[in-house]
């Protein structure tokens, strides 16, 4: 494996900073945004695991905040930003298009790893602006929260389940049902919802760079 550069950024966009660390080996195939709900973040260990799996398979990421640190504290009171997917799919079109506007970034087929809501958010998100993005994967997400988007939306995208997630299972199923896009399902027997199970995330990572290289 060639070397990696990794840098802490801060994506302005529309008067908000949001914060995240960028990674990119030599000569990327591609880059992936991590879009993760709250109570998560771009520092986040398991994101920063699967993370690892996408940058041997010779793939930049983007691990980001689709909220700011105050915006943070008041959803964790509230838990009311976390589930406004509109909301978390326009930041994360706003990243996209910063991403686009940097010399080094340019031109890269760019890819979404969504987990909970994120995976919601990234849905949206690759629906509005089909042209931007190559690929999707969501790892214990809630994709059902994207209603109409999930019709409309033409990325090819693998949803990756818990076996031991009841309840997740079942919305990921009624989601990948009305699914039109390349689309395939996933589930890692007995993980439940944040794969700390041993071997679990590891299958995520796996899962999630096969994808990603076939799409990107």
């Amino acid at each position: 494996m060639g070397t990696k550069t990794t840098q802490e950024i801060t994506i302005t966009f529309e008067g908000v900073q949001l914060t995240g660390v960028l990674s990119l080996p030599e000569q990327p195939r591609g880059l992936v945004l991590f879009a993760h709900g709250s109570g998560s973040s771009h520092t986040s260990p398991r994101n920063q695991f699967v993370a690892s799996f996408l940058q041997d398979g010779n793939l930049g990421t983007l691990l980001f905040d689709l909220l700011t640190v105050s915006e943070e504290k008041q959803d964790m009171m509230t838990r009311e930003l976390r589930f406004n997917i509109p909301f978390l799919a326009h930041r994360l079109m706003g990243a996209t298009d910063w991403i686009e506007r940097q010399t080094q970034l340019k031109g890269l087929p760019i890819g979404y790893f969504g987990a909970s809501t994120g995976a919601a958010a990234a849905i949206v998100a690759a629906a509005e602006q089909p042209q931007k993005t190559r690929a999707i994967v969501c790892r214990g997400g809630r994709p059902d929260l994207a209603g109409q988007s999930l019709v409309r939306l033409k990325t090819p995208t693998l949803l990756i389940v818990g076996g031991a997630d009841y309840g997740v299972i079942e919305l990921n199923e009624k989601a990948f049902s009305v699914m039109q896009c390349t689309k395939k399902f996933e589930i890692v027997p007995d993980a439940t919802h944040l794969f700390e199970e041993p071997g679990a995330l590891e299958r995520v990572g796996t899962m999630a760079k096969l994808w990603f290289q076939e799409f990107l």
